[in-house]
C-alpha cells in the first residue's frame, strides 16, 4: 500500500473510531461503572471485535452475508439481541460508587467478561461488515498481495479504535469520579442502558445496500 493511499485510509479510520455507535456507547459504558483501568478492557474487545470483522471480509464470508438475505438476518438479529441485553444489563446494574465499581476483589463483571462483551458488540454486527465491504476495496491494490493490505487496514483500524475508545472511556471514567450519590449513579447507568436498546432498535432497521 502506497504511503500516500494509507494517510487517506487513516483519516478514514479516526473518522469510522469517532463515529457515535454502539462501541463509543460500551466504552463509555465501561468507564462510567469500572473506571478506566478496568474499563479500558472493553476497548480491547472491540478491537477484537474489529479485526474478526476484517477477517471475515478478507476471507469472503462478508461477501456472502451481504449476499445472502438469510446470513445477513441471522447475524443481524443476533446483534440486536445482544445490544438489547446490555442494554437491560446496563439499566439493571446497581448504584455503586466508583471505588466499589472500580475494586478488583469485588468487581461484579471481570476484564476476561468486559473483552468478550467489546468483541461481541463488534463482532455480530452486520453493519460493519457491510461497511467494511464498501469502504477497503477504495484502499486495495488488487496487483498486489491481499494479505499485507488486510494486515495494513486491521492494524490502522485497531490503533485509531484504541485511542478513541480510550477517550471515551477515560471521559466517562471522570464523570463518574465527579457523581457524589447512587441516584446520580443509577441515572447514568438508565441513560446507557438506553444507548445500548437504541443502538440495538437503529441495528434492527439497517438494511444491506441502503
Amino acid at each position: 500500500m502506497e504511503f500516500a493511499t494509507w494517510l487517506t485510509l487513516f483519516a478514514a479510520c479516526w473518522a469510522i473510531s469517532l463515529s457515535p455507535g454502539a462501541g463509543a456507547v460500551a466504552a463509555m459504558s465501561a468507564g462510567l461503572s469500572h473506571g478506566f483501568k478496568r474499563g479500558y478492557f472493553m476497548t480491547f474487545g472491540l478491537i477484537l471485535g474489529i479485526l474478526t470483522q476484517v477477517l471475515f471480509v478478507s476471507a469472503g464470508l462478508g461477501a456472502l452475508i451481504a449476499a445472502s438475505e438469510t446470513a445477513f438476518a441471522v447475524i443481524k438479529w443476533a446483534g440486536v439481541a445482544y445490544l438489547i441485553w446490555l442494554g437491560v444489563q446496563q439499566w439493571r446494574a446497581p448504584a455503586k460508587p466508583m471505588a466499589a465499581a472500580s475494586d478488583d476483589g469485588g468487581a461484579p463483571v471481570t476484564r476476561r467478561q468486559l473483552v468478550l462483551r467489546g468483541w461481541g458488540i463488534n463482532a455480530v454486527n452486520p453493519k460493519g461488515t457491510v461497511f467494511l465491504l464498501a469502504v477497503v476495496p477504495q484502499f486495495l491494490d488488487l496487483s498486489a498481495p491481499m494479505g499485507p493490505q488486510y494486515l495494513v487496514i486491521a492494524g490502522t483500524l485497531g490503533f485509531t479504535d484504541l485511542v478513541v475508545m480510550g477517550g471515551y472511556t477515560a471521559l466517562a471514567a471522570r464523570v463518574l469520579a465527579a457523581l457524589k450519590s447512587a441516584h446520580h449513579i443509577r441515572v447514568m447507568n438508565r441513560v446507557f442502558g438506553s444507548l445500548f436498546v437504541v443502538a440495538g432498535v437503529l441495528l434492527a432497521s439497517f438494511k444491506p445496500h441502503s
